[in-house]
């Protein structure tokens, strides 16, 4: 019954954003926010946009780092290509899942095990990602008094993410966990195929030991990204201070990875929109356009580059779904 549900559920969920957009926006005053959204200076856009290069220097390296400890070797500026392409298509999907676009990619120039490539890019959206549930810890505790359970909150859901990763470092539980998983929920017709992908997970496995510096320089560029938002608060004359904006924002953008819809449209301003005019005296509508803007400035014009790449990648080599089912001819 549950499996018959879903499905049908699944084709609704892309909704729940838009609803949220729109509800935000019923709630707030439409002429205000095109007021807001004119009256950001052209200057600060094009002092923002420049740095974007940096971030996604600074994040591709720290994937490079996961990388040669698995012993992927790909060259700087191709990992970068296919970071980028990554990124355009987690841009357009739901929770950021369409980053694995970056696997067919990785396998085409290396020739590795999926399991392993799946893995490598699962840990490094982790582990970035990780960083990132850091600074909303710092951010919980600034409005300790305000929000307690926040704090409390945040605090859980860490030590349940940390037991999680606790788990499946090691490869016996892993692979009995995910052998069991295949067992029962996998058709038979898929399961050899699913057996064979999960073999290869725990291959040159890095040692959590190695990922400590790529989530310090994760840091940076959650620092630079929440930095660039925070010169449209900076715009419109918000009263907002900086240290508050920097780790408070974080919360906002964690309810884009809920995967109901493409990068969390909706979601991160709805709830921008919530926690800021809750804690500081500010209207809703600029707020919302410092959400808005800052995803289009920041998220949609790194995907942009990245579709410019993947068109340029597309024209050496064929098309992407072409490659894409190539691939998938090998599997079999």
């Amino acid at each position: 019954m549950v499996q018959k549900k879903f499905p049908f559920i699944k084709k609704f969920l892309p909704i729940i954003g838009l609803f949220l957009f729109i509800y935000t926006i019923y709630q707030l005053d439409l002429s205000k926010i095109t007021t807001a959204f004119f009256s950001v200076n052209p200057l600060y856009i094009l002092i923002i946009i420049p740095f974007t290069l940096p971030r996604i220097l600074i994040r591709n390296y720290a994937w490079k780092i996961i990388q040669e400890e698995q012993n992927i070797h790909v060259p700087y500026w191709t990992s970068l290509k296919i970071f980028l392409i990554g990124y355009f298509y987690g841009s357009i999907t739901p929770g950021y899942l369409g980053q694995l676009m970056r696997i067919p990619y990785l396998k085409e120039y290396t020739g590795q095990p999926y399991g392993k490539l799946f893995i490598n890019s699962s840990i490094e959206t982790i582990v970035h990602t990780f960083s990132m549930y850091i600074m909303i810890l710092f951010g919980a505790f600034l409005v300790l008094s305000e929000f307690p359970e926040l704090f409390m909150i945040a605090a859980g859901w860490m030590i349940i993410l940390l037991i999680v990763l606790f788990f499946f470092v090691r490869r016996k539980r892993g692979e009995w966990f995910f052998k069991i998983i295949i067992k029962y929920l996998i058709p038979k017709n898929f399961k050899s195929y699913f057996y064979q992908f999960v073999e290869t997970f725990y291959q040159e496995f890095p040692r959590v030991s190695s990922l400590f510096f790529p989530m310090f320089i994760g840091f940076f560029t959650w620092i630079i990204i929440f930095s660039q938002e925070y010169l449209l608060v900076y715009a419109l004359d918000l009263c907002i201070p900086y240290h508050y904006f920097l780790f408070l924002f974080p919360l906002a953008n964690l309810a884009a990875f809920i995967p109901i819809t493409f990068a969390g449209f909706g979601t991160r301003e709805f709830t921008a929109v919530i926690l800021f005019t809750t804690l500081f005296a500010i209207p809703g509508e600029e707020i919302f356009v410092v959400s808005l803007l800052g995803f289009i400035l920041t998220d949609l014009f790194t995907g942009f580059v990245g579709f410019l790449v993947s068109l340029q990648e597309a024209r050496k080599q064929g098309t992407t779904l072409r490659k894409l089912r190539n691939q998938l001819i090998k599997l079999r």
